[in-house]
């Protein structure tokens, strides 16, 4: 079996106790986010399994975008990414 080399951990533990890695990451090519994949982004950056940095190029996403849902994440937890709750989250 053939491991691509990357910069970084290729899994992570999180404070469930599950293991999150790469793979659990969205495709490079997603066009729509929705909220677990958006999460899983954050999670990614938040644990320390992809730099902010590495997931903005790689997902195409603006600084204020990705830092909207980690704000919105922190602030309100998960469901504050679904779009249909995103109006009753949204600071004025």
């Amino acid at each position: 079996m053939y491991l691509k080399k990357v910069g970084g951990p290729r899994a992570v533990t999180l404070p469930d106790g599950t293991v999150f890695s790469r793979a659990d990451l969205p495709p490079q090519d997603t066009q729509r986010w929705v909220a677990s994949r958006k999460l899983a982004v954050v999670r990614g950056v938040a644990y320390g399994l992809i730099s902010q940095s590495e997931a903005l190029r790689i997902y195409g996403l603006s600084e204020e975008e990705f830092l909207g849902w980690l704000s919105a994440v922190e602030s309100h937890g998960e469901e504050a990414l679904k779009v249909t709750l995103l109006k009753g989250y949204r600071q004025l």
